[in-house]
């Protein structure tokens, strides 16, 4: 099937401008982008009254089956139950505007379940980068929903199992963070051979590796080991900073973790909880900041499932408000969604809009490169060609 959208004004993530163009859709994917184009009989327009068209949305931290609080989790829980949940919340991921997710441990590999379902047309969601399981050491951060491995030739064999099970990158827990009472951010829980087994492992498939850290001296463990993308990092230094720059990584800020103290207490979380995160949120701020200055490729992602709500608005635009208080342009925070999330993902066909890329965009009547808060507003919504939401 071939379809137009007329009147739009294109934004072009990498470089800010804005076109006034119609994009050419066949079946999935962008056929062409023309000025001007013809009265084509047979073909399917949509006039997009000259909104503001912008690659769909991707979120690179991401828990579909993640039961809150916290507590209430049940690690030998039915797996339909984990795959209904994961449906559930890429439903609302997609509403939202989120086209595509990847997600950083899911019980029972609920993810890649669903994204099977997705491909064979079953059900519809997000385009799904997965890490299966994720890693953690026995007892560590993340247990109760992670496989958990001890020594570097147990992490081996737990991150080749996830790999089989069609991970496409690996996630591991190297220190403590805000779910559990007595962990602290520098906590290290992982050895460097340890590190390094999983980043061995990844690479001989040709991926990666991404890390739940929380403080500047395990992510510096993380850089010399080869680990690629670091999620959270509450507390960082210039020089770490400066060295998952020069090492071509990548930050995950997760800014919403410590700065969602309404939708956590809607949630049902303990009051503990929510002091230990808010009482991070300075700090996590100014860690971002530090990581804006050193030039680090900062990239959107949610830990919280990025179509919740808080403060009136989806939690994926939430974190892009954050982001821009972290010292980011308006353009710089989009880039956090679009391009930015691409690279790490490895997709050359997602976060931008031109020829061969997906047909996945949201539109807002309103410039967001003028207000960040414009994205509050999306009223279109496509993926794969496939409108999800319009409000026109």
């Amino acid at each position: 099937m071939t379809t137009i959208l007329k009147n739009c004004r294109i934004l072009d993530v990498e470089s800010g401008a804005i076109t006034e163009a119609a994009i050419t859709i066949h079946d999935d994917e962008i056929r062409s982008i023309d000025r001007v184009i013809g009265q084509d009989g047979g073909l399917r327009e949509i006039n997009m009254q000259g909104a503001y068209v912008l690659p769909g949305l991707i979120s690179c931290h991401t828990h579909l089956t993640i039961i809150f609080p916290f507590h209430l989790s049940e690690p030998d829980e039915d797996p339909a139950m984990s795959a209904y949940r994961a449906y559930r919340r890429g439903q609302d991921a997609l509403q939202a505007g989120v086209t595509t997710v990847r997600t950083v441990g899911e019980l029972n590999r609920a993810d890649i379940a669903l994204r099977k379902s997705i491909t064979a047309g079953w059900v519809s969601g997000p385009r799904i980068f997965s890490a299966g399981l994720g890693v953690s050491v026995t007892g560590g951060h993340g247990h109760g929903f992670t496989a958990e491995a001890d020594g570097a030739d147990d992490f081996r064999k737990k991150c080749r199992e996830d790999l089989l099970a069609g991970a496409n990158h690996i996630k591991i827990f190297m220190t403590g963070g805000i779910a559990h009472k007595d962990e602290t951010f520098a906590e290290s829980q992982m050895s460097d051979e340890e590190i390094r087994a999983t980043v061995e492992v990844a690479r001989s498939k040709g991926t990666y590796v991404c890390a739940h850290v929380g403080d500047s001296e395990p992510v510096m463990k993380g850089v010399k080991a080869g680990v690629r993308s670091f999620e959270h990092t509450y507390n960082l230094d210039m020089a770490t900073a400066t060295a998952v720059r020069e090492a071509g990584g990548f930050i995950v800020p997760t800014l919403g973790v410590t700065r969602s103290k309404d939708w956590m207490r809607q949630h049902g979380f303990e009051e503990w909880t929510i002091c230990k995160a808010v009482a991070a949120a300075d700090d996590h701020l100014e860690s971002i900041r530090t990581a804006v200055k050193a030039g680090v490729t900062l990239v959107n992602g949610t830990d919280i499932p990025p179509g919740d709500s808080d403060d009136g608005a989806p939690i994926v635009i939430r974190e892009m408000e954050h982001c821009l208080e972290a010292g980011l342009n308006p353009l710089q925070v989009i880039q956090t969604a679009t391009i930015n999330a691409a690279r790490l993902i490895n997709s050359d066909q997602l976060g931008v809009i031109k020829p061969g890329a997906k047909a996945d965009f949201i539109a807002t009547v309103e410039n967001p490169l003028k207000e960040i808060s414009a994205l509050r507003d999306i009223f279109f919504v496509m993926q794969g060609g496939t409108v999800i939401r319009d409000e026109r």
